[in-house]
């Protein structure tokens, strides 16, 4: 089993920051990308950053330089640092993982999403 967990979301005033966290366990053998996606209400999930085991990031055009995704590859974890929040940041976060557990291969698991409200 592999469970995939974020923490963070809230409510928040535009121009605020917030950060998520978000921690892979259970029977891992090894991680390979891990990021974050959102929905907002209405809307098709759409990718927010991901991040390689290696540390290479990749970014949605439009939240380039507002946005900052890391990893701490010893604890499974992944984060994502959200400053100069504006009110279209409002959605459901939902963190991925790439995971190969024992006797299986790579496979794809998901949170159950954390909510980021941006409103005055």
């Amino acid at each position: 089993q592999v469970q995939v967990v974020e923490s963070g979301g809230g409510l928040v005033q535009p121009g605020g920051s917030l950060r998520l966290s978000c921690a892979a366990s259970g029977s891992i053998v090894s991680v390979n990308d891990m990021g974050w996606y959102r929905q907002a209400p209405g809307k098709q999930r759409e990718l927010v950053a991901t991040i390689t085991s290696g540390g290479a990031t990749n970014y949605a055009d439009s939240l380039k330089g507002r946005f900052t995704i890391s990893r701490d590859n010893a604890k499974n974890t992944v984060n994502l640092q959200m400053n100069s929040l504006k009110p279209e940041d409002t959605a459901v976060y939902y963190c991925n993982a790439n995971i190969r557990r024992l006797y299986y291969p790579f496979q794809d698991y998901w949170g159950q999403g954390t909510q980021v409200t941006v409103s005055s």
